[in-house]
């Protein structure tokens, strides 16, 4: 292995690229584009905690999240788990991913969301320079969509390295089965990645562990793979009070074919 902390390799979308998202300000011109009655959408946005913003960005859903490059620092572990801090100091986030069949816009069920992230200080579970250390697992899991589409992380807030906005990488599986804590089979159907709102980014760095960070920070607008469909899947981000150290709520809705194989 070659890969060094903090850096990861040009990241260039060479990967294969799905068609244009309708970003979530142009959602009911996308649901008009498709012939989809806008209560259809809203049907599927149906849910405890609901919002007209919900049900907007579900509709926008409709069409599919772009691909984005998977990176040097995947690991196929697979393991089903809720909370993949594993003690990592950060900004406590719940992350929410709701997961939307482009042909149908109603939510998707049972569809395994894959994570990954680096910690407050630029550093991926499993690598170090030199080579990979598979002893450790940090900030990593799968949780399966529930029957709103909806899968739920507790993670922290990421932190940066050089090159690269703060980012948590993502993949959605299809077809899988859980068994011993693990999933297993079935086909990715989408892989890509999430982004944060400059104004929690910058918030975040001024906070403890974050701005012991070394690294000079890549701001969205400077990093190639966020302007490469970046920001259909930037993360709607609020406070869980009025304290930021006590944590956020990240929410993000991916169109996803989950009959793809990219």
């Amino acid at each position: 292995m070659t890969e060094t902390p903090h850096h990861e390799p040009a990241e260039q979308t060479d990967a294969t690229r799905r068609s244009l998202l309708a970003t979530l300000g142009g959602a009911a011109l996308g649901v008009a584009a498709l012939g989809i009655p806008a209560s259809r959408a809203t049907a599927a946005a149906a849910g405890p905690g609901d919002t007209p913003q919900a049900a907007t960005g579900l509709a926008a859903a409709c069409v599919l999240t772009p691909e984005q490059t998977e990176g040097p620092y995947y690991l196929d572990l697979e393991t089903v788990r809720k909370n993949i801090t594993e003690g990592k100091a950060g900004v406590p986030l719940t992350l929410r991913v709701t997961v939307v069949d482009t042909a149908t816009c109603f939510p998707l069920p049972n569809t395994a969301v894959d994570i990954w992230q680096c910690d407050a200080l630029g550093v991926y579970s499993g690598y170090v320079a030199g080579g990979s250390t598979p002893d450790t697992t940090f900030l990593r899991g799968v949780q399966l969509t529930d029957s709103a589409g909806v899968a739920e992380f507790t993670t922290v807030y990421p932190g940066w390295y050089v090159g690269r906005a703060i980012h948590i990488h993502l993949k959605t599986h299809a077809g899988g089965t859980v068994s011993n804590g693990t999933y297993h089979g079935g086909h990715v159907s989408h892989t890509g990645q999430l982004y944060f709102p400059e104004t929690y980014n910058t918030k975040i760095a001024a906070l403890t562990p974050y701005r012991n960070n070394t690294a000079t920070r890549t701001l969205n607008a400077r990093d190639g793979i966020y302007r490469n469909g970046g920001s259909s899947t930037l993360l709607s981000i609020t406070q869980a009070g009025s304290d930021l150290g006590k944590g956020v709520v990240g929410t993000v809705i991916l169109g996803v074919n989950p009959a793809a194989t990219p």
